[in-house]
């Protein structure tokens, strides 16, 4: 199998960035399916997607009849057999959670072709772990992209213990006709970038439950200094204080690095319901902690 044979790609999960995936893999030319649970959150994606193009034309980034086209490459279905049955490439982007993965990629495996790859979305989670759930870990991968996906650049690619060179090779290929820049990093909790920024976010909660600084402060500090386009904690609230809160116990577990063990803060925000800009959460940081945003 070589890259100009993948003409299919399954996109599992239409959150922040299943339906920013399944964008940026219509722009490029490629029929995409787009899978979840429910028809009404597939609406939904569909209506983000369409919006996401919409301002590319208005940016001058994309041509109407484009984003025309784009859209019509995408369909969507609840049906995950369905969804894999005639596909070359899976990319999976559903919650942090091993065990609804795992259960996932085996439902996959069993269900498409034998020449189709499998990559994985995770930010955290071993692919080597995730790839035992498969009969096929010689044609599963790590493709780690980053939010929001038709904007930032990099795809980190991990593989696995069994991933094959041609697997491999195929997968950067595809990364770079997606326009993205594909680079590697060496299997293991977090790989390098969730880790790095996950000792960062860590770190800026440490700093503020000790005393050291506030919230607001903080993150007015971190843009101000390090011209970071936003702070620490706003950033958690970004990804979601429950998704921040499980990488962290994943990679702590895992690697036995006190730096990572989760703090008090985050287990107490999530145990009651703030999960920071996620659907159903009670706020971020600012609310838990009644902070004026302005």
């Amino acid at each position: 199998m070589k890259v100009e044979d993948i003409k299919t790609i399954t996109v599992v999960g239409s959150g922040l960035m299943g339906q920013g995936i399944a964008e940026v893999c219509a722009r490029a030319g490629y029929k995409v399916i787009m899978v979840d649970i429910s028809d009404e959150i597939l609406k939904k994606a569909l209506e983000k997607i369409k919006a996401s193009m919409e301002k590319g034309i208005k940016a001058g980034k994309l041509k109407k009849e484009e984003a025309d086209t784009a859209l019509a490459r995408i369909s969507t279905t609840t049906n995950l057999t369905e969804a894999v049955k005639n596909t070359d490439f899976v990319i999976e982007a559903i919650p942090e959670i091993i065990d609804l993965k795992k259960k996932m990629f085996k439902q996959i495996d069993e269900a498409s072709p034998s020449h189709t790859i499998i990559a994985s979305n995770t930010s955290s989670l071993m692919i080597t772990d995730l790839a035992s759930a498969t009969k096929r870990p010689e044609k599963f991968i790590g493709m780690h992209w980053f939010n929001p996906p038709p904007i930032m650049k990099l795809i980190e690619i991990i593989r696995g213990g069994l991933t094959s060179d041609e697997t491999y090779t195929i997968t950067k290929e595809l990364s770079k006709k997606l326009g993205k820049i594909p680079i590697d990093a060496n299997d293991g909790p977090g790989f390098f970038t969730t880790r790095f920024l996950f000792a960062m976010l860590n770190e800026a909660i440490h700093l503020f439950e000790s005393g050291i600084a506030g919230i607001k402060e903080i993150d007015t500090m971190c843009r101000l200094a390090f011209n970071h386009p936003m702070g620490p904690f706003e950033l958690m609230d970004f990804i979601g204080i429950d998704t921040s809160y499980h990488i962290l116990e994943y990679i702590h577990r895992e690697t036995s690095d006190p730096k990572y063990a989760p703090p008090l803060t985050l287990k107490k925000m999530v145990q009651m319901g703030y999960l920071g800009k996620k659907p159903g959460s009670k706020g971020g940081f600012y609310d838990y902690f009644k902070i004026p945003k302005e």
